[in-house]
């Protein structure tokens, strides 16, 4: 389950934006290129924010599309299916690219909200 590795930066990046304060909830934005399961990923946010200020958070998870350019007719598109074919001609010569990014949107604080996006560390496993 290789979103345990990627909580684990999170809540690392989360702790580091609370100093001290509790976490009511984070917003992370990824991309379906990471192939990561809604449900596995909250489990793995939830486990990985034990004992720590994010303790209990919501989690929103936002997943972001692949670009999809076609080699044949040329038309672009976006989709939330890594193995995509063209929408228009149906054929599978496509250039698939973006959808790998895993970003810290925003954390909320218990009466305040922190804004921005930091980009989540990798886990080198």
């Amino acid at each position: 389950m290789h979103e345990i590795g990627m909580c684990e930066g999170l809540v690392d990046l989360v702790r580091q934006h609370a100093d001290g304060r509790r976490v009511a909830g984070v917003r992370v934005r990824i991309g379906v290129r990471h192939a990561v399961v809604g449900e596995a990923f909250d489990q793995a946010f939830a486990f990985a924010a034990l004992g720590s200020a994010a303790e209990g958070a919501a989690l929103d998870l936002v997943v972001t599309p692949v670009t999809v350019d076609c080699g044949t007719c040329g038309h672009t598109s976006e989709s939330t299916d890594v193995l995509a074919v063209c929408p228009r001609c149906g054929d599978d010569d496509v250039d698939v690219h973006g959808g790998d990014e895993l970003v810290l949107e925003s954390v909320q604080f218990e009466g305040e909200t922190f804004e921005g996006e930091a980009d989540v560390p990798r886990d080198p496993r």
